[in-house]
């Protein structure tokens, strides 16, 4: 037993319960905590970090559900291995398979067990073997579970310890200053053994929010946590993490506890499973997503959720002044913190993330336009009683279809062009298997399911792929094979290194230059977001007089006057011989 850990757990624990109605007994809940270390522990020996650190500029993540690629007859979590292996193994060395336990609703964030993998989809043996051939990434989905969950039917039955698992609020109080992110009522009536009672569900009536403030639920989601360690997870991440703590009379969104439970857990990896990394979500304004990083003391990795819709509004804009300001002013990394940079995930396009950056016009036009190409808004509650839009519900490759102008045929170089630039963000880079794969909206699912979400969470069928993939004049095949090779040639840049410094350069909006410097590398990654062909003097860069090659020409020629630039090129240049 290590005393100074005891200690420090003890220090974090009594700020989580300082506020407690309850009286909480930190020492005990310290040593149990201790003691779910233990196997981890014993099995550490043979660990090191390695010359890399904790990442490098090979890393990189696909984003997948368990069940997005099936073939009739075969267990999903086979198929999905079968197709990484033999497409991406090499290629991306990250896989974060979205919530693959038994789930009630929400494609698998209403969890019904969290120690179990959903039998349709195979068992851990499965997981196990994806965990053998890439790193892991695995959902915590801890602000809330399923209402089919065990926990909540003791609950409903007055079973204890589950009686106190879940938040009863009287439907009297007033609740009017949370802050919520979605629509729907905050408070859902249960019929209970002792009545109907009124629990907190901050996302669905399916999805009940859990009861941290008692300490037999963090110590529950403590040993679900080490025990996706165990099972292989290299990367966890912190799902609706924001919302955890609740106080009526505040926000309940970023409470002071939210960020000491994040702060705890990040203690107990560093204990156990140094290799691990804790990543939060957290779908908000920019000053707000990044208070999870603490001071180096919380999570290794933030979301950067301002990426997705900069880079759509740049592109559908033809103009990157908003994207250049926002990432102009991305404050400079701590020791030991990354970003996650995405463009395109399960969830939607947030628009929360750029409150205060983009004006409301330039929003709704973006939203406006959205909707032509044959998406959706998700929209949020406010205090007031208003809604206001939340997400915007589109495949990241139809939302490239054209510009606010209309439809075009630079579908393919516009998604391209956005894909190039959020993999030369600083951070590791994060590609959604619809991105992948160039996937249209699934309206036929959208349908099937009533909600919005489903329009970029498409099944595909194996079979169906395969020929699309083959067909080098589909769009899925061309996307499938650029973006690949954009992501191998990445992965050999030190310039692209996670800590590598990056400064962006302003020349016009037509363009968005960002320059990445590594002691052995410099890369200058300049991105045409217009329909119309530029010619950039290479000199008012200030480059070097011997000139520059760009990484992703095939010719590899040396360029040293001026460059000249296609509709929504992107070319990544450097000096190197």
């Amino acid at each position: 037993m290590s005393e100074s850990f005891i200690r420090k757990i003890e220090e974090r624990l009594t700020r989580i319960y300082s506020e407690s109605v309850k009286s909480v007994d930190v020492s005990q809940v310290a040593c149990q905590i201790e003691r779910l270390c233990q196997p981890l522990l014993d099995g550490q020996t043979s660990y090191t970090l390695g010359d890399e650190g904790r990442w490098s500029e090979k890393d990189s993540i696909l984003i997948t559900y368990a069940n997005s690629i099936q073939t009739p007859g075969e267990i999903p979590l086979q198929t999905l291995s079968a197709f990484l292996e033999d497409n991406l193994h090499g290629t991306i060395n990250n896989i974060h398979i979205l919530p693959f336990f038994p789930y009630s609703s929400d494609d698998g964030f209403s969890v019904i067990d969290y120690r179990l993998v959903n039998p349709d989809w195979g068992d851990w043996q499965d997981i196990a073997r994806i965990a053998g051939k890439f790193d892991l990434m695995v959902d915590l989905v801890i602000n809330h579970c399923s209402r089919e969950n065990l926990w909540f039917f003791d609950y409903i039955a007055n079973n204890e310890p589950y009686s106190d698992y879940f938040i009863e609020v009287d439907p009297e109080t007033d609740v009017s200053a949370v802050t919520r992110p979605r629509n729907t009522p905050l408070l859902t009536p249960v019929h209970t053994h002792r009545g109907i009672r009124h629990v907190w569900a901050t996302f669905s009536e399916d999805q009940i929010d859990v009861n941290f403030e008692n300490p037999a639920v963090l110590l529950e989601f403590m040993q679900i946590l080490l025990l996706y360690v165990e099972r292989g997870a290299r990367l966890i991440r912190l799902d609706a993490i924001a919302y955890l703590w609740k106080k009526i009379g505040t926000n309940c969104i970023h409470l002071p506890q939210t960020h000491e439970v994040v702060k705890l857990m990040r203690d107990v990896l560093d204990y156990c499973a140094p290799r691990t990394i804790l990543l939060t979500e957290t779908n908000v304004p920019v000053a707000e997503n990044l208070s999870y990083f603490g001071s180096g003391d919380e999570a290794h990795m933030v979301y950067q959720f301002g990426l997705p819709p900069l880079v759509l509004h740049a592109l559908n804009r033809g103009n990157s002044s908003f994207l250049t300001d926002w990432a102009d002013k991305i404050p400079p990394l701590e020791d030991g913190c990354t970003y996650l940079n995405f463009t395109a995930s399960h969830d939607g396009i947030g628009v929360r993330p750029v409150e205060g950056i983009l004006p409301e016009r330039e929003v709704q036009d973006l939203i406006d336009c959205m909707h032509r190409f044959g998406g959706f808004v998700s929209m949020k509650a406010n205090s007031d009683g208003s809604q206001s839009p939340y997400e915007i519900n589109i495949t990241l490759f139809d939302a490239c279809m054209g510009t606010r102008r209309g439809t075009d045929h630079f579908q393919v170089q516009r998604f391209l062009c956005s894909q190039a630039i959020m993999l030369s963000m600083q951070g590791i880079p994060a590609v959604y298997i619809h991105s992948l794969l160039a996937s249209p909206n699934d309206l036929d699912h959208v349908e099937k399911t009533g909600r919005t979400r489903s329009i970029n969470r498409k099944i595909w069928d194996k079979s169906e792929l395969d020929c699309l993939l083959k067909n080098p004049v589909t769009p899925q095949a061309e996307v499938f094979a650029e973006l690949r090779r954009m992501i191998a040639l990445r992965s050999q840049q030190k310039a692209f290194h996670p800590s590598a410094r990056q400064d962006i350069v302003r020349i016009n909006s037509d363009l968005f230059i960002n320059r990445r410097s590594h002691p052995q590398q410099t890369i200058y990654s300049v991105s045409n977001v217009t329909e119309r062909m530029l010619k950039l003097p290479l000199d008012v860069l200030g480059f070097l007089p011997d000139g520059l090659r760009d990484l992703l020409a095939y010719d590899q020629e040396v360029t040293t006057t001026e460059l000249y630039l296609a509709p929504y090129q992107t070319v990544w240049l450097t000096a190197d011989k």
